[in-house]
């Protein structure tokens, strides 16, 4: 099969303090999954660059996250309360006042209410904030992704980029959500109990205190061990994600070779290293935890001792031992809050830092500061001295000159890697010309607007991609106001309907993912008739007919001829038969036209085309 394919670009992005740099001619995004980060990336708990970031989000939610940190206030002020209700009702006692004990009691009561109310508000609002921030942020990313140049998905991995969307939207959310307020809280509970249990008793408190310089030093060996462990979990759910995507777009190509074992031992292989990762994560989470209730342990047990020799001689009240007992429980729970929350501020960062490295690549292309609208155009398209290549300084295509003239069938044929999908490509400005002038219409197609350009101009692609939906709405996809009446002439003019009035709901039948309940034939029928729904000037077919059978190809062909004379149809060929009813034949070898002509005027040169047309007599080959 004589064709070719295409290229990819050369892309580099650099962390750096803007967070990426470009180089070259695209934009490799730098991942984690791609390259070792250094340690002080990895292990930052806090990130300016991010958190400048993320602010702006924080403001869309800001009712919800005020909301939140009132309920946060009162849950935690009802908290630091009830400990100091112990240590006056005990006091009353000793006293001998029992007569305010009922009223303790039921404050201790309203008090436990209010915790309750407070930490039910603080995680309701907060929810609510962290959904709508995960929305915003979805949304944000993946229309993002469909303004991106095409050349960007040649270089990056569909599984990675869903790793991005999925599971590091859900680390920045969380952050946004729930990290900054707990630690904003762990952090205000940790000062106002100590400086409680100062007031209730200096020595105490200062031996309490003792025990934090030792969960330090612990805390930092952890961090140093936890850090890669936690970001290793991370990197390797990302491969999963590659692995799982990549095993079920292929899973036709995996049964035809028998390879479903293979598959599945690489993957297996991923799973189990994520397995591994986040085993490893979990052990050093779950060594960490008994650590601070022994340190909590130790605390309770020196209090209990020295103040109970402190009540024994009659220097403090038991009420107040009591209640410092109460305090140390409460004290340990924000240090062992903010130790987990170390960690996942590191990851969090990590992931809004791939995040907004992904958000902050800029299209290869982009409409020019006075690009125009396209008015409808008749639909001639003219190469002037075009070179192109995916990477600088090797072009693929070199000085293309021709024209293809309103109302003509031009056929590109070549030999696996000649460039004929690169040249098409440029018509639609997939990809921008090296050098040269790529007209349209009349046009400059670096003079209008990616939108107009592409809004008269119609592809058939070699894969009839179908999306999830019923037979009409694919067909209407690139027309969403057309009528049922609009969808049934597309299908008919495309030699669609007979089949479609044939299937038990019709139009309305569900064409599953990818399409996958139609043939291949069907499903290219379709395609096509979406591709005319359009009513497009010009008409691409990009091996259309390269994998549908002689039937179907023969209604493509009547369908074409009807509509030959209306609308400009290049052709990248596939069928020999479509070859030798076009108006024209280009020939292209190694990025250059070498021949052009009718198909007999193109055997009798005996050139290229005729060696190509006496080694194929079945299909001509395509690349």
């Amino acid at each position: 099969m004589f064709g070719g394919g295409y290229g990819g670009g050369h892309w580099h992005i650099e962390h750096g303090p803007s967070g990426i740099s470009q180089q070259g001619t695209g934009q490799r995004l730098r991942s984690a999954l791609d390259v070792e980060w250094d340690d002080d990336f990895l292990g930052a708990p806090y990130d300016n660059r991010v958190m400048k970031r993320v602010l702006p989000y924080m403001a869309t939610v800001k009712r919800w996250l005020a909301l939140a940190t009132g309920g946060l206030l009162v849950g935690t002020l009802a908290t630091l309360a009830m400990p100091y209700l112990v240590v006056i009702a005990v006091t009353s006692i000793e006293n001998g006042e029992l007569s305010r004990l009922t009223t303790i009691a039921i404050t201790y009561v309203i008090a436990a209410l209010l915790m309750w109310g407070g930490q039910y508000a603080e995680r309701l609002y907060l929810s609510y904030a962290g959904e709508e921030i995960l929305l915003k942020i979805r949304l944000q990313m993946v229309n993002h992704l469909h303004q991106l140049s095409l050349s960007f998905f040649d270089q990056n991995k569909v599984g990675k980029l869903m790793s991005r969307v999925q599971n590091d939207v859900d680390q920045v959310q969380q952050l946004i959500a729930s990290d900054i307020l707990s630690l904003l809280t762990s952090s205000i509970t940790l000062i106002a109990i100590a400086v409680i249990m100062i007031m209730l008793n200096t020595q105490l408190a200062l031996l309490v205190l003792t025990t934090v310089p030792v969960l330090g030093v612990v805390t930092v060996i952890w961090q140093k061990y936890a850090r890669r462990a936690f970001i290793r979990a991370r990197q390797t759910i990302a491969i999963v994600n590659d692995r799982l995507q990549e095993n079920i777009s292929g899973v036709r190509v995996t049964q035809s070779l028998n390879r479903e074992r293979v598959s599945l031992q690489q993957f297996d292989k991923a799973n189990e290293a994520n397995f591994n990762a986040n085993v490893d994560a979990v052990r050093l989470q779950a060594m960490m935890m008994p650590t601070i209730e022994i340190l909590t342990a130790i605390a309770f047990g020196l209090v209990l001792v020295v103040g109970g020799f402190q009540v024994l001689e009659g220097t403090m009240r038991a009420g107040i031992l009591i209640g410092f007992l109460l305090y140390i429980q409460r004290f340990f729970a924000p240090v062992q809050e903010l130790t987990m929350l170390y960690t996942q501020l590191q990851r969090a960062m990590a992931s809004g830092t791939r995040i907004f490295e992904l958000l902050d690549v800029q299209p290869e292309i982009k409409d020019s500061p006075g690009a125009i609208e396209l008015p409808p155009i008749k639909g001639d398209i003219e190469f002037r001295q075009v070179s192109f290549g995916y990477q600088p300084g090797e072009n693929i295509l070199h000085d293309i000159n021709f024209k293809i003239n309103h109302g003509e069938t031009v056929a590109i044929v070549g030999q696996t890697g000649a460039g004929k999908s690169s040249l098409i490509s440029l018509i639609d400005r997939f990809y921008e010309a090296t050098k040269g002038e790529v007209i349209v219409g009349g046009y400059n197609v670096t003079e209008v607007t990616q939108q107009s350009l592409r809004q008269q101009i119609a592809i058939v692609p070699q894969d009839p991609f179908l999306f999830s939906g019923t037979i009409e709405d694919n067909i209407r996809y690139g027309r969403l106001e057309a009528s049922h009446e609009d969808v049934i002439e597309a299908a008919k003019s495309a030699g669609a309907h007979d089949f479609i009035a044939r299937l038990e709901q019709g139009y309305g039948t569900p064409v599953g993912e990818r399409g996958g309940n139609l043939s291949a034939g069907q499903r290219q029928l379709i395609c096509l008739a979406r591709a005319l729904l359009t009513d497009p000037p010009i008409l691409i077919l990009d091996e259309a007919t390269s994998s549908v059978d002689t039937n179907t190809e023969r209604i493509m062909q009547a369908s074409l001829r009807r509509l030959v004379k209306e609308r400009t149809i290049p052709i990248i060929a596939h069928r020999l038969s479509t070859v030798t009813e076009a108006d024209r034949i280009i020939v292209l070898d190694h990025g250059r036209i070498v021949e052009t002509g009718t198909h007999q005027e193109l055997l009798a040169k005996q050139g290229l085309y005729y060696q190509m047309f006496q080694t194929l007599s079945s299909p001509i080959q395509e690349g």
